[in-house]
């Protein structure tokens, strides 16, 4: 099994995937109970001004597409792209004719032919990543609670900026808007490595292009936490780590190694998609013990109705015995499945602590999410933190926004 280390330290040459923090438990063991609750205990110290190791924290913006920007190191020529620049045969756009050639079409096709003709502009060294928040079709007026706003929907949420500020007259003049959050590094293509961050300031500045970096800014300068917010998070921290306790290395490695074996066919049956039809739901974990038992009853549910609509015996009896190892690991495991559903539900309360206090500082902008009723208020989507170590992982309100991307009016709803 990989250490949480040893994956962050293989996995980022491509930063295609962020974790939840909470997650990390049931992705790299015990090494990821820990790594879950020093993050914690970082942020909160950072936050509270006692901070001796700074953690960096990056605003995670709702953009779309994934936009890729620069010098293809091997000709010299600059290219933008989506997440195919990096496959074996790199989806690299340098022309207008490789939009066909590679295949887009359509609203993307369209975007990606505006980032090439502006985004050469900004004198972009090497390669580096963002969101891409709008192009001018993008943008409209709404008025929302009787304020007069320009609004983009890149995806789940709709940012809004306020119509007669100096931050709307550079969104109304731009044909591009971009937030950058990744830096490329290495000698081709396919062997460059990954850091988050970018650093804008030695990027021109155009008129055609609104961008920015991910960087969190507390404008307001005043992003403390409260005495009182500190023993909040507290005492999450120390009922997660009587939580961590009573976890078993051994129990906890053995579900895992379960889980790892289900079939591709057969994912919907996984604690992470059952987790998935909770947040889908809206609703929180407030009964580990029984969480986990209802999860056993769910993967059983799952195997029967699989089997039960399988054609041969032959075929039935195969994943019945399938079926029937799994539950006795899940069984015999429960005391530390329980343990560790617990210590999530502790850790996601820290996060929330964390999240809605980062949320508060103030922005130049304001989002909601669209509903049948309406525009409701809402946050950013999250939060990326990354330690000095370069360990990384994402702080999202998954009741909050997760919920809301299963269910929130997409742009492409209406």
């Amino acid at each position: 099994m990989q250490s949480f280390n040893q994956f962050l330290t293989e996995d980022a040459t491509k930063n295609l995937h962020l974790e939840h923090l909470e997650d990390l438990v049931f992705l790299y063991g015990i090494d990821g109970v820990r790594s879950g609750i020093n993050f914690l205990r970082s942020i909160r110290d950072m936050l509270s001004g006692t901070a001796k190791k700074k953690v960096d924290l990056h605003v995670k913006w709702d953009g779309a597409p994934a936009i890729f920007a620069g010098t293809d190191p091997e000709d010299g020529k600059f290219f933008v792209g989506t997440k195919g620049v990096f496959a074996k045969n790199a989806k690299l756009i340098k022309s207008n004719a490789d939009l066909k050639k590679h295949g887009y079409s359509g609203g993307l096709a369209e975007k990606l032919k505006v980032a090439l003709k502006e985004l050469p502009k900004l004198g972009i060294n090497g390669v580096i990543q963002g969101d891409m928040m709008f192009t001018k079709g993008d943008l409209s007026d709404q008025t929302i609670d009787g304020v007069n706003y320009i609004t983009f929907q890149p995806n789940t949420i709709v940012y809004a900026v306020e119509s007669q500020s100096d931050f709307a007259k550079k969104i109304k003049a731009a044909k591009l808007g971009v937030v950058w959050h990744t830096t490329y590094t290495g000698e081709t293509l396919p062997e460059m490595s990954a850091s988050i961050g970018v650093n804008i300031s030695g990027l021109k500045k155009t008129k055609n292009v609104w961008f920015d970096n991910a960087n969190y800014h507390d404008v307001s300068g005043n992003i403390l936490f409260t005495p009182k917010e500190i023993a909040e998070l507290d005492r999450y921290l120390a009922r997660a780590g009587k939580s961590f306790r009573k976890i078993k290395s051994r129990d906890l490695n053995l579900f895992m190694d379960m889980q790892n074996k289900i079939p591709s066919v057969a994912v919907a049956s996984s604690l992470k998609t059952f987790n998935n039809t909770k947040v889908r739901a809206g609703e929180a974990i407030s009964n580990p013990r029984g969480h986990a038992v209802e999860y056993l009853k769910y993967f059983e549910t799952w195997w029967d109705t699989h089997i039960s609509a399988l054609k041969t015996q032959k075929t039935k009896d195969v994943k019945e015995r399938i079926k029937q190892e799994h539950l006795k690991v899940y069984r015999r495991v429960k005391p530390t499945l329980i343990a560790t559903v617990e210590y999530q539900t502790h850790v996601v309360n820290a996060k929330n602590v964390i999240v809605r206090k980062l949320g508060s500082g103030a922005n130049r902008y304001r989002t909601f999410v669209k509903t049948n009723k309406g525009f409701r208020v809402t946050g950013d989507e999250g939060f990326v933190a990354v330690d000095k170590a370069g360990k990384i992982v994402k702080l999202v309100d998954r009741l909050e926004f997760s919920h809301q991307n299963f269910t929130a009016i997409k742009n492409w709803d209406s």
